[in-house]
Formats: structure tokens, sequence, C-alpha cells
């Protein structure tokens, strides 16, 4: 049997629908939170274990670096928990058409991009 279909392994060249980048944002930002969680908790650990700790993670919480770290976090909270309500709304049975996804994932990336927003504003 011969296969005549088009083969396109050109990754770059094909166009996802937005439900697909809101999903693929919220299992990244999901990964993201993993990884984050190690830094959170190390750095919770060492303003803990002493008042020296607890003063060297307030200065280093000064720097632009650690501002941008914190803000990176927050942001990947956000999205990810934005778009994990859209996930439980769809599971109670709106939006589960292909109209209503889109709508949804329009819905949490403007309501995502206020908040990270906010969150900015928040930590400078």
């Amino acid at each position: 049997m011969k296969d005549t279909r088009p083969v396109n392994l050109d990754i770059a060249t094909i166009k996802l629908p937005i439900t697909a980048y809101a999903s693929i944002l919220h299992r990244i930002s999901g990964v993201f939170l993993f990884v984050a969680i190690g830094v959170m908790i190390y750095a919770l650990d060492l303003s803990l274990s002493s008042a020296e700790g607890f003063a060297s993670v307030g200065a280093a919480l000064d720097s632009l670096f650690a501002k941008l770290v914190v803000w990176a976090v927050l942001s990947g909270l956000i999205y990810h928990s934005v778009a994990g309500v859209k996930h439980l709304i769809m599971d109670m049975g709106y939006g589960e058409t292909y109209e209503g996804g889109v709508l949804g994932s329009r819905i949490t990336f403007l309501v995502s991009a206020v908040m990270i927003a906010l969150a900015g504003l928040w930590v400078w």
C-alpha cells in the first residue's frame, strides 16, 4: 500500500489554534512551578535557619535579578491558576465546544496578562 499523503515535518509552518497555545503554556507553567518550588523552599529554609539567614534572604530580594525571579514565579503561578480555573469551568460542562474553547483561551490570556501586570507593579 503506497501512502501518497503529504508529510509536513516543519513544525514552524504548522498553524496551531489558540487553544493549543493555552494548553501548552499551562503545561509549561506547571513544569516551571515544579522547578521553582525548589528555589522557594531553599529561600524559606535559609530565612528560617537564623536571623542572619533571614537578613541575607531579605537583602537578596532587594536586587533586580531577585525581583525578576519573584515576578517570573508569580507570573507562572497566575497563568497556571487562571488556566486551571478555565479547565474546572470546562469540566462543569461550559465552553466544551471549539468556539467556547477559543473564547475561554482568550479570556485566560487577557485575565492572566492583567494579573501579571498587576503582580509586576506589586513586586516593584
